[in-house]
């Protein structure tokens, strides 16, 4: 079961480079961080509560990642909690 859900990863990592739209960056990065937040649950033998949050907060992360990346947008720290956003 671990195999397949690593090889479902990386192939919706390896999709998420073919794909133009905004939109489908987004989709693809949400499935691949929802995958990703799941798989680290399940290596960590979470159980199926803590596997849905897991699941979640990585597709959250991965529409946020994938928006950033086609906006061409990079955050950075300020050390004191804030971040500032410039082009990468």
């Amino acid at each position: 079961m671990n195999r397949s859900l690593i090889l479902a990863s990386v192939t919706s990592l390896a999709l998420a480079g073919c794909m133009q739209g905004v939109s489908d960056r987004e989709l693809i990065g949400g499935a691949a961080g929802a995958a990703g937040g799941a798989l680290l649950a399940s290596a960590f033998d979470a159980d199926s509560g803590w596997t849905v949050v897991s699941a979640l907060a990585g597709a959250a992360a991965g529409t946020l990642v994938a928006r950033n990346t086609a906006r061409n947008q990079c955050a950075y720290s300020n050390g004191d909690g804030t971040y500032r956003t410039v082009p990468c």
